[in-house]
């Protein structure tokens, strides 16, 4: 979000649910390119937190962070409860309905707040499902697969994928 203080601190917004988690993670990935950073200093402030983190010891350092992801390591992450999953987890998954259809493969994870949608792009172009339990009936990360029960209407609500044909432009 932001700088803290002239030493390059650095003010960050949790996007997870376990904010307090931060009060004894060790290791973060900064951006895209995971590069990984030894966090020496964390407390919470406000609605998020501030993070110095091994190296960045100056404000212009920390400016080049601001618009930056954080991620934290699997192997740190906090445990989810049974039937909850991290979203890198379900990108990727091959989705399939109770009726036997295969939908295709969730490429998107749409964080709603009342509920997540899985975007799927498969042979009937996108689909979007919601993330309740009257939709997604098993996840089974090990093989890769979704099980989902299609909502009435559900599909209806999903635009069909373009015709390609020698006739159609």
């Amino acid at each position: 979000m932001g700088m803290f203080g002239a030493s390059g601190e650095i003010r960050v917004q949790p996007l997870g649910r376990f904010p307090e988690r931060f009060r004894e993670l060790r290791r973060i990935l900064v951006g895209e390119s995971l590069e990984p950073a030894t966090v020496i200093h964390r407390r919470l402030y406000r609605n998020g937190l501030i993070l110095r983190l091994h190296g960045l010891t100056s404000r212009e350092a920390a400016r080049r962070l601001i618009g930056s992801y954080l991620y934290v390591p699997e192997s740190e992450a906090v445990p989810l409860p049974p039937g909850e999953y991290f979203v890198h987890q379900i990108v990727g998954l091959s989705v399939r309905s109770t009726d036997g259809d295969e939908l295709g493969t969730v490429t998107e994870v749409l964080q709603t707040g009342s509920n997540d949608v899985y975007i799927v792009h498969g042979p009937r172009g996108e689909v979007l499902l919601p993330a309740i339990k009257e939709v997604v009936q098993a996840v089974d990360i090990a093989a890769g697969t979704m099980l989902v029960s299609l909502l009435p209407g559900l599909l209806d609500l999903t635009p069909a994928p373009p015709e390609s044909g020698p006739d159609r432009e």
